[in-house]
């Protein structure tokens, strides 16, 4: 199925962004709060729940950056602000580009002092360094 899209403005994009690091904190925060409200007494159980929130941080990082966009073209921020992730030429992206996006565009992204980032905000086609590097486009949701 070819899909193609109105970009998505760069504000909307940062936005769904943050939605989806504020999901990833707030698991590790939980579990800290926890952790701590074990107390002195039961530090290896306060020290295993610290664990187990990272790495439920880190499960729900592989779902949300990687499965739920490769299948669906979502993460939950982009779900939530209207936004789609898809292949330049329409289509879902699939995992192991979704994977690639995220896992290797976003920190190539951060390490041009976020740079590659920017690009999204001035290009005509609204993709940043880690959309080229996957080969896909952000777009408003219905737009298609």
């Amino acid at each position: 199925m070819t899909r193609t899209g109105v970009r998505a403005p760069f504000a909307l994009r940062c936005g769904a962004l943050l939605i989806d690091y504020i999901l990833l904190i707030t698991l590790v925060v939980l579990g800290t709060l926890f952790a701590r409200m074990l107390g002195g007494g039961a530090r290896a159980a306060g020290t295993s729940a610290e664990t187990a929130a990272v790495v439920l941080a880190i499960v729900v990082a592989l779902l949300n950056f990687a499965v739920l966009p490769g299948l669906t073209g979502f993460t939950l921020g982009k779900w939530a602000a209207g936004l789609r992730i898809q292949r330049v030429g329409g289509g879902e992206p699939g995992m192991l580009r979704a994977m690639l996006r995220h896992f290797i565009g976003y920190p190539l992204s951060l390490v041009t002092l976020g740079l590659g980032f920017l690009l999204a905000a001035v290009t005509v086609q609204g993709r940043g360094l880690h959309d080229m590097i996957a080969g896909t486009v952000v777009v408003r949701e219905g737009s298609f």
